[in-house]
């Protein structure tokens, strides 16, 4: 059942639950069903869901499941956040109709979630801790977010193979991301971050590089190379990108290169 608006967590795991009990009749779906059956709440789901995922044995996943869990009971607001991303893959996917699948199947999730458990232990200082977890992503998943990086909520990394967030980028909420995307600084410079405005589409193969800023609600095209300034509303396409379908700005406009 996907509803029209936002629900809370618990909300939110009433429903996967319901999911879970429908798909445990299908003796090939039993056993993860089971698995989710068995946890009291969506934080302990999710955190079990990061620990398999991540580690490669049954002591690592133990301990990335443990770290998940103490972040979880710690801040409960990153269960909230866990909860908004997976409705907003249901508002954007069309192909998803339920929670339980894109909880348990989609790797790009499950990778946001382990930057959400590593920021917050690299803000309390276990900056070693944290970058174990973002080593261990981007292993296992294919997803690299440093865990100085800014991420909002609702955000949808599809296709999640190939993606890389430098240190201290920044992105907004409702943001979705396909497959091979990079964001990061410049060697030159690398005081210098991106950030991501609400909303923003960014498509497969795209780079972000540098300060710079992409305003709410933009599309970055499949390919593009992004070294300056996209206003919000705008479409950047080509290398190096350039704007084009801007609600203020002409359709020949200059490309985006960076001074």
């Amino acid at each position: 059942m996907v509803t029209d608006t936002m629900v809370s967590a618990d909300a939110l795991w009433q429903l996967i639950r319901r999911e879970s009990e429908v798909a445990a009749s299908d003796p090939l779906l039993r056993g993860s069903s089971a698995a989710i059956l068995g946890h009291p709440d969506l934080g302990h789901a999710v955190a079990f869901v990061i620990g398999q995922r991540l580690g490669t044995g049954n002591d690592r996943r133990a301990l990335l499941t443990r770290i998940a869990n103490e972040a979880f009971h710690a801040e409960p607001d990153l269960v909230e956040a866990a909860s908004r991303d997976l409705q907003g893959i249901i508002r954007r996917d069309p192909a998803t109709k339920g929670f339980l699948p894109p909880l348990l199947n989609f790797k790009g999730y499950v990778a946001l979630q382990a930057w959400r458990v590593s920021h917050w232990l690299w803000c309390r200082g276990r900056t070693d801790l944290a970058l174990l977890m973002q080593s261990q992503s981007s292993e296992r998943l294919q997803v690299s977010i440093h865990p100085s990086a800014s991420v909002g909520t609702s955000v949808f990394l599809d296709h999640a193979t190939g993606i890389i967030v430098g240190a201290f980028a920044s992105i907004g909420d409702e943001v979705t991301m396909l497959q091979n995307v990079t964001i990061g600084r410049p060697q030159a410079d690398p005081d210098a971050a991106p950030r991501i405005g609400r909303g923003v589409f960014i498509g497969a193969g795209a780079t972000i590089i540098g300060d710079v800023s992409v305003g709410d609600f933009a599309k970055i095209g499949a390919g593009s190379v992004v070294l300056a300034d996209v206003p919000p509303g705008c479409t950047a396409v080509g290398v190096t990108a350039r704007l084009t379908n801007c609600p203020d700005v002409s359709r020949t406009a200059p490309s985006l290169r960076g001074a």
